[in-house]
């Protein structure tokens, strides 16, 4: 895979091409293009940096396979936390004309992809955890993915209600859980609602403490949240907040409590650089962006992917699930853990609805 770090040369060098009357710009230079033709080369736009050892490196996972599994060469461009570089940046990529697919992630990129992809008909744009407004753009050239991520999250706090109640060692009877949420948005907010619901819907008395770190990418922030929540009796905490999440996995390491991961298996992720901190992961909600990127690009190939849509995956589909590591099971007591495979089937039966943010 080739990885490129954003430089803004090729704006430069198309800017200077037009002011010298060197270049013609034709937006979609192939207007007509079957949508679903084979990709040629993807690219994806990370709209922050890898190493999160959560979202984005999950998305990156994604991106290998497809390189792997499904023979299509693929680039990645890690474009920074900055928000004010990401438009130049992503039209720089359409205009290229290098990359027929642009496959990037998060809420924050949908008005931007809104906004530049109607410019470019025959640029393919796959995003996943947002989707585009269909009916305020002319985006027949967007594939939008949405997470039930809800329904992984029920089921955490389902299982942390239960080990509240089964004799696990450092979890006393009774306890409360926590939350940390990178930020107050629908997208984070609909893993906590969940949470709530599934530990209540196991002990409806149960205190569930939250708190929100204002930021992505800020690990200090993470553990003294953490720290703050284990001194007021949570046993178990669940984080929802990217790279701030690993803070609070390590104060769970330091202080001997517990943490719920998300998106990847972090407990896996952390096993060699911080043993003590991965045996303190009870699971991960696994929001499996490798899995859904690697499911559309395969659509794409066969000409089945429903460009000009949006579609949401969760438990039933495999976008979603708890992550069951052999941490996890030195953790959770097997009987535990069948309650938890019961209330999975109920709820990709439709007998449990799980309330959303949406």
């Amino acid at each position: 895979m080739q990885m490129i770090v954003w430089s803004g040369a090729l704006r430069r060098a198309l800017g200077i091409a037009l002011s010298l009357g060197l270049l013609t710009v034709n937006i979609g230079s192939a207007v007509g293009q079957d949508l679903n033709r084979a990709p040629t080369k993807i690219v994806f736009f990370v709209n922050g940096t890898l190493g999160d050892k959560s979202f984005f490196d999950s998305g990156e996972r994604g991106i290998e396979r497809v390189k792997s599994e499904l023979s299509v060469p693929t680039a990645t461009i890690e474009a920074g936390y900055d928000p004010t570089r990401w438009e130049n940046a992503l039209i720089d990529l359409a205009e290229g004309g290098e990359y027929d697919t642009i496959v990037t992630g998060t809420f924050t990129m949908v008005p931007l992809v809104e906004k530049i992809a109607p410019q470019f008909p025959d640029t393919r744009f796959i995003i996943f955890d947002g989707a585009v407004d269909y009916t305020k753009c002319k985006c027949e050239n967007v594939y939008s993915i949405l997470f039930r991520q809800n329904e992984g999250a029920y089921l955490a706090g389902a299982l942390a209600a239960r080990l509240t109640q089964s004799g696990v060692p450092n979890i006393p009877a009774g306890s409360a859980l926590g939350t940390v949420g990178a930020m107050q948005i629908p997208v984070i907010d609909d893993f906590l609602i969940g949470f709530d619901a599934g530990a209540k819907s196991v002990s409806p008395d149960i205190k569930v403490l939250k708190q929100y770190a204002n930021s992505f990418s800020d690990p200090a922030t993470g553990k003294e949240i953490a720290k703050a929540q284990f001194g007021q009796g949570a046993s178990i905490i669940f984080q929802v907040a990217g790279a701030t999440g690993q803070g609070v996995i390590e104060a769970a390491g330091e202080t001997g409590k517990y943490a719920i991961g998300v998106d990847s298996d972090q407990a896996m992720l952390f096993e060699k650089s911080r043993p003590d901190a991965a045996k303190r992961i009870v699971t991960s909600v696994l929001k499996q962006v490798d899995n859904v990127v690697v499911r559309a690009v395969s659509l794409m190939k066969d000409g089945k992917l429903p460009f000009g849509k949006a579609e949401s995956l969760g438990l039933k589909e495999g976008a979603i699930d708890l992550a069951d590591n052999k941490f996890t099971q030195a953790i959770v007591p097997s009987t535990v853990w069948a309650e938890i495979e019961k209330t999975k089937a109920e709820i990709v039966d439709g007998k449990i609805i799980v309330p959303t943010a949406f």
